[in-house]
């Protein structure tokens, strides 16, 4: 069917949801109400932490601190909404939303990526070049390198969302997600997409493989520096590496299955979603937290600061 002989008919589309059993919609937005909660409280914890204590004035805590930033967007894109759903019989998007949900959610997903690539990087040269890590990792390259991120988290954004627009949707218009995403979505047009997905694979699932496999070998790379040469600091940079590695895998590998089996679908990809989008990040400020002391300490500060100014 040739896209351009046909008039884009679907105006909405109906999401269906985790389940249409209601009291178990009503559990599930308890559930995911207090992971959000929590995301938001985590999140936004870290953020003031880096900004306000004076002893965490380093590029590995200014980059955390734009992790955090981007855990907060990439949860704003489809929880809400979400939540939202829960409470409801009939779940209902526009086009536009499922576009705009689209774009967002790829965009803010894309520059966590990147993000960790540059957490990486930050890594490689703090244990590699330590005399000359500031000089390096100074505030101008850690502000180009955070933007660098946001950057190609959009041009990759743009390209996704570039070849679903071009598609024709004339029904039918149910989603069998909870949210709008590409592999779903694409189901739904009315012409053969075959080409398309070859292309959606490669600017996401295969892209996320790669970087998943040069990410795990730069860190083994780190570990084994760290394990035969550092002496001073070892168990803090040990830490600090074993807690990115965690959020690298609990980021990517999620991605890599939903992402790098294009024209397929299994049952679990809709629990695997969940993983990705509301559970993942609320990970990142308790593995971060739980694994820095450095961090926990600015948290402890942090809090008796807020106690004593509530105090007076």
């Amino acid at each position: 069917m040739d896209p351009g002989n046909i008039t884009r008919r679907v105006k909405e589309f109906h999401l269906v949801g985790f389940t249409a059993n209601r009291p178990l919609q009503y559990v599930l937005f308890i559930v995911f109400l207090t992971v959000c909660v929590t995301t938001w409280l985590g999140n936004l914890t870290i953020i003031t932490a880096v900004i306000t204590d004076q002893r965490l004035r380093s590029p590995m805590y200014f980059l955390l601190g734009n992790l955090a930033i981007v855990d907060l967007s990439e949860s704003s894109v489809t929880v809400p909404k979400m939540l939202w759903d829960l409470t409801l019989q009939h779940k209902v998007i526009s086009f536009g939303g499922c576009i705009a949900q689209m774009f967002f959610f790829h965009f803010t997903g894309g520059a966590v990526v990147f993000l960790l690539i540059v957490m990486a990087l930050d890594r490689y040269v703090a244990i590699h070049k330590p005399l000359q890590y500031f000089t390096i990792m100074n505030h101008e390259m850690c502000v180009g390198l955070a933007a660098g991120a946001w950057l190609g988290g959009f041009v990759h954004s743009i390209v996704q969302t570039a070849l679903m627009v071009r598609l024709p949707f004339c029904g039918p218009n149910v989603l069998d997600n909870y949210y709008c995403d590409a592999p779903q979505v694409i189901k739904l047009a009315c012409t053969n997409t075959f080409l398309i997905e070859l292309l959606m694979f490669s600017n996401n699932g295969l892209l996320t493989i790669i970087i998943f496999i040069v990410l795990v070998l730069s860190y083994t790379i780190i570990l084994v520096k760290i394990r035969i040469h550092v002496t001073e600091g070892k168990m803090k940079a040990l830490s600090t590496c074993g807690a990115q590695i965690t959020v690298v895998c609990i980021h990517l590998l999620p991605a890599i299955f939903i992402y790098s089996r294009p024209f397929q679908k299994f049952s679990g990809d809709k629990a695997l979603s969940a993983l990705y989008t509301v559970i993942t990040p609320m990970l990142n400020p308790l593995i971060y937290t739980l694994r820095n002391s450095e961090m926990k300490n600015a948290i402890r500060r942090l809090i008796k600061r807020k106690v004593f100014l509530v105090r007076e």
